[in-house]
């Protein structure tokens, strides 16, 4: 497995593995907006994205992360294929998105959680977020 920044060449097989995730998870599987050109909606903004590859060049995971309208970190469409779960491709997506936004000079970095996905809720507090408000949790970026 590698991650690499998103490059175009990828974006069918990104779109088909967040879809296949969200499948997986019982959710209607429904194509989220800013996925269909990351360029624009993270590169152009000066945000990141990256996504991981297995052996075969395949998409099996993606990450990024945005700023909300205060100027705040949150990360973005972490997302993971289903049959590579827990083999801790979550959890380096999740480092790389932290690690960069800590050299960009973020101190804490947030994410909103969907009231249906459960996996987020106990993903998350595992990697040191804590809840502040309902359905968004932070973590403090150590220096």
């Amino acid at each position: 497995m590698k991650i690499i920044s998103f490059e175009e060449k990828y974006r069918d097989d990104m779109i088909f593995m967040v879809l296949s995730a969200k499948n997986a998870l019982g959710r209607v599987p429904k194509l989220n907006e800013d996925l269909l050109d990351i360029k624009k909606n993270y590169f152009d903004k000066g945000h990141p994205f990256w996504i991981a590859l297995d052996e075969f060049d395949r998409v099996i995971g993606c990450i990024g992360t945005r700023n909300d309208e205060n100027g705040k970190i949150f990360l973005s469409r972490l997302y993971v294929k289903f049959d590579h779960k827990r083999h801790g491709i979550g959890s380096q997506l999740l480092q790389l998105a932290e690690d960069s936004a800590k050299k960009r000079g973020y101190k804490e970095i947030h994410v909103h959680l969907g009231k249906d996905y459960l996996e987020s809720h106990i993903f998350y507090p595992k990697h040191g977020y804590v809840e502040y408000q309902d359905l968004y949790m932070k973590k403090e970026l150590e220096k």
